[in-house]
């Protein structure tokens, strides 16, 4: 007998179709991640002075932006690297307030924060001047930073009970039995409950085609020490950092320097259209490049191509969302992203305090970032992490 004869047919059809659950696992990623924080983002950006057509128009570039990353970086490398947009820099938008020069200014800020990366890219000394942040520090900074939001679903709980519950309702069981879908379905549950008490008015439908609002930037110190070193420092240490570390896990020697350009400068395109930082993924880079995408390592990179396609798709939905966020009481949509960012909150808190030796600098950060204090024009971000090094640096002198 033939050894073509001796080949099991249904053997030879599950190695032909073996990207099937590469594929399954990527578009899983890309409905994770932005179904969990989509409105975060319309939020955040509407927060630092974007009106709804460029808060719009942010998201569209942005998903854009995953898409052509995604697909164009796997398919080169063979290699499972997902790219995301950063969810704690997006939140830390939602705290920063008005910004002197609006949001051009701020949109200058992200350019800067995008031209950060793309040196710690580049030039090593600076990428491990930034590593040798205390990681409590950084989840100290963050953990203020997501305080704030993460309490809104008890302000809209004052505010709308009745719109509130079943979303809160919807998140409990969510996490009861899916938990990783249990932030999608509460969005699904709140969306539901504003289409059915939200009225678009026929000009914000007309905007609800997604397109691109070109912004000129403009340059200022508030933009520089509110927006773009803040978000730099969430970003790498949030994101970029962790990034590696999930792809370290799953066998993956990663690059940083590469990474770091290739995101920095789609950063600092997108940012002229609203958008803020994409980055490694963290969470759904799990996803992607853990064995949930595929037993054999080598077929993973298929993943993050079906995810950078699911990121396309929903960049069609942007101008809508956009435009029945901006119709809808902003204190249900602050509490749906509230809820998307407890279990950051909880990781961050979780990192911030898992050494004794900078549980003190770290708690110092965190209520400094979370005081929501101005210094010197400065926000309390910034003051956070200078505070908690300055008192790392006292306690290590002493030792």
């Amino acid at each position: 007998m033939s050894a073509l004869e001796d080949t099991d047919p249904a053997q030879s059809r599950s190695s032909r179709a073996w990207y099937v659950q590469p594929v399954i696992a990527g578009l899983l990623a890309s409905v994770v991640g932005y179904a969990s924080t989509f409105t975060l983002v319309l939020a955040g950006l509407t927060a630092v002075g974007a009106t709804p057509q460029q808060a719009g128009s942010g998201l569209f570039a942005v998903c854009i932006a995953l898409g052509i990353l995604n697909i164009s970086i796997a398919w080169k490398t063979r290699i499972p690297v997902s790219i995301a947009w950063s969810t704690p820099g997006v939140a830390f938008l939602a705290t920063v307030g008005g910004v002197e020069g609006g949001f051009p200014a701020v949109v200058g800020g992200f350019i800067v924060a995008a031209a950060l990366i793309v040196l710690a890219g580049i030039w090593k000394p600076f990428s491990r001047a930034v590593s040798a942040i205390p990681a409590p520090i950084a989840n100290g900074m963050l953990a203020g930073i997501l305080l704030t939001l993460c309490l809104a679903p008890l302000h809209a709980l004052e505010a709308m009970p009745q719109l509130t519950l079943p979303i809160l309702a919807a998140w409990v069981v969510g996490l009861a039995f899916l938990r990783r879908y249990a932030v999608p379905i509460a969005v699904a549950v709140a969306f539901v409950i504003l289409a059915f008490n939200t009225h678009l008015e026929g000009a914000s439908m007309a905007t609800a085609l997604p397109s691109l609002t070109f912004i000129m930037p403009a340059f200022t110190f508030d933009g520089l020490v509110r927006v773009a070193i803040p978000l730099f420092i969430v970003t790498m240490a949030s994101q970029n950092l962790p990034g590696l570390a999930v792809m370290k896990a799953n066998g993956y020697d990663l690059s940083p320097g590469p990474s770091f350009t290739v995101t920095g400068l789609a950063s600092a395109v997108i940012a002229l259209f609203g958008a803020h930082t994409v980055n490694l993924a963290a969470i759904t880079a799990a996803l992607c490049a853990g064995p949930e995408a595929h037993p054999d390592p080598s077929k993973r990179w298929v993943a993050p191509i079906a995810a950078g396609v699911g990121y396309l798709a929903f960049a069609l939905l942007a101008g809508l969302a956009a435009a029945l966020i901006a119709a809808s009481p902003q204190v249900l949509i602050q509490a749906v992203a509230g809820l998307a960012l407890m279990s950051s909150l909880a990781q961050a808190l979780s990192g911030a305090l898992a050494h004794d030796e900078d549980r003190l600098p770290a708690i110092v950060t965190f209520v400094t970032a979370a005081s929501g204090v101005t210094l010197f024009g400065i926000g309390a971000a910034f003051w956070g992490i200078v505070a908690g090094i300055l008192l790392s640096l006292v306690f290590r002198f002493r030792r």
